[in-house]
């Protein structure tokens, strides 16, 4: 079953009830750099065009605090593995509790249960810049043996600009790919040739269509079984005299001019494609439909490609910081199995309206950590007020709302709802969620900010009961009408946490998807080419 968990990724990794050992095939990560930057999700409006709205997502700067002194502490205490212990200790003696050292301190018990976690045969690829990427490798090194490890691939992940005038422009970032064992599952996989490639290495064609000559010589000349004459050439061959003999009756074997050494003809559509190198340079980035606004967010033919190289059909795909829900999706349209863990509800809200997007409501998947009663949600609020603001957005899936870098004021709204007028045209209605403390006065400052922001309602969603005047203030905003569906909806609505969880209240507001849109879904396209 697909899974999507909030919360701590280290907490649900340790809970070998829902991570058994050597349960998951591809462990995929791309945790925060220690890039010393913040990260902002820019939305983005109906015409595709980047919105003034923008929300904090998450802040890529560490520091030695108490809460790392205790994880690194808790870690050298309690870690199986002496190797890894004593690794991450030489690297504190080096790097003392500088911020570096504090990132290695939260990535070094997360990789030792990534580690866990995969079969015998799975692979982990760590996406990571230079800017920590040799510490990471020798952790890694540790934790995985350095045998096991396969490659330090870089991605060309954008144009390079150039900004500074003492360095070269830096436009790539690594991926560390490491093997649980000396044997792993691995599928070669090949891109499409060049075309000037193809015009110059297929330079021959017959009937069969364009072909290449590939020697038959066999590189191992203490071979005597294969030593032989063949058409009045005597060398050491890679096949049989049999085999020869065979494919030159064919027409396969072809001997320029009299004296020549034989070549086989290899014709284009038997090819593969060009092998892919540990030089990713031909993957296209992120822009169109795909860009999500999401910091970081990585292309999906990356994620493809890695899935289909190191994830068997039936396998299990896990992405521990799934941001954005790339990875997710990609394993969903290749047909595996997947599971991804985010700690911010922002990105759980973001993954969910994706994926409903690519592959409709009928997608099933598990959801963890999400408070599922009243005692639940409460205890969310009290822990951290915006993770439950954004998940009590997502029981109506509206999108939360902060203005500038987040942290200032918001007027009251923290969520909007939008449904259509008409082919270019939206409304929107405004959502303010409240934990505690409300009163009739919350419901006339919505409607003020309804009037104010010319909005066509608002949705009041709060952890108590909403009192007798908040209802009659609610009631006493009336109704509006939709021009495109001709239908009245309350211009103030509430709802009570409770009362979403378990059914007994329900929004209303006119559909919110575009009744203009033909959707295209994943997987439409290959269901096609199988029937032909």
């Amino acid at each position: 079953m697909n899974r999507l968990l909030f919360g701590d990724n280290l907490k649900w990794l340790r809970d070998k009830n829902v991570f058994p050992d050597a349960s998951v095939d591809l462990v995929y990560l791309d945790p925060p750099f220690n890039s010393n930057a913040n990260y902002n999700v820019l939305f983005k409006e109906a015409s595709g065009e980047s919105s003034q709205a923008q929300f904090h997502a998450f802040t890529d700067t560490w520091e030695w605090t108490a809460d790392v002194d205790a994880t690194y502490a808790e870690f050298v205490d309690n870690c199986p593995n002496a190797s890894v212990v004593e690794m991450v200790e030489a690297l504190k003696k080096f790097l003392k509790t500088s911020p570096m050292m504090a990132y290695l301190a939260m990535m070094a018990p997360r990789l030792v249960e990534l580690q866990r976690v995969l079969k015998s045969t799975g692979s982990l690829y760590l996406h990571c810049d230079p800017t920590a990427s040799h510490y990471l490798k020798l952790v890694l090194d540790a934790i995985f043996d350095a045998e096991n490890f396969r490659n330090e691939i870089s991605w060309v992940r954008s144009n390079p600009k150039s900004l500074s005038t003492v360095n070269f422009p830096n436009c790539r970032d690594i991926i560390l790919r490491y093997s649980k064992a000396p044997q792993c599952y691995f599928s070669k996989v090949f891109g499409e040739h060049d075309p000037e490639y193809v015009e110059k290495a297929y330079k021959y064609s017959d009937e069969q269509g364009r072909y290449r000559l590939l020697p038959l010589l066999n590189p191992n000349d203490n071979r005597p079984n294969l030593t032989y004459e063949f058409l009045g050439v005597k060398r050491v061959w890679r096949w049989t005299k049999e085999r020869m003999q065979k494919a030159y009756k064919e027409g396969r074997v072809v001997q320029l001019k009299p004296g020549a050494v034989p070549q086989y003809k290899l014709y284009i559509h038997e090819s593969k494609g060009r092998t892919i190198t540990d030089n990713w340079d031909d993957l296209p980035q992120v822009a169109g439909k795909e860009a999500l606004g999401y910091p970081t967010q990585k292309p999906q033919a990356l994620l493809e490609r890695i899935i289909e190289a190191s994830c068997p059909k039936d396998g299990v795909v896990l992405d521990p910081f799934c941001g954005c829900g790339t990875t997710v999706h990609a394993a969903q349209k290749l047909g595996r199995q997947w599971i991804g863990i985010d700690i911010t509800y922002l990105a759980i809200n973001l993954i969910k309206r994706r994926l409903r997007d690519a592959f409709g409501d009928e997608l099933q998947f598990e959801e963890l950590g999400n408070p599922t009663d009243l005692s639940g949600a409460q205890r969310l609020a009290e822990q951290d007020k915006f993770q439950f603001q954004h998940w009590a957005l997502s029981l109506i899936g509206a999108r939360p709302l902060r203005e500038g870098d987040g942290k200032g004021a918001d007027r009251g709204v923290d969520g909007l709802l939008y449904f259509y007028e008409g082919k270019d045209e939206r409304a929107k209605l405004l959502v303010q969620v409240k934990g505690g403390g409300v009163n009739r006065g919350d419901i006339a400052t919505l409607l003020g900010d309804v009037e104010n922001q010319k909005a066509m309602g608002g949705v009041f969603i709060t952890l108590e009961s909403p009192t007798k005047p908040m209802v009659r203030e609610s009631v006493g905003a009336g109704r509006y009408k939709t021009k495109l569906y001709q239908k009245e909806y309350p211009k103030i609505q509430i709802l009570t946490v409770e009362g979403l969880l378990n059914g007994t209240e329900r929004l209303e507001v006119p559909p919110q998807a575009n009744p203009f849109a033909k959707a295209e879904r994943e997987g439409k396209a290959e269901k096609q080419d199988e029937m032909l």
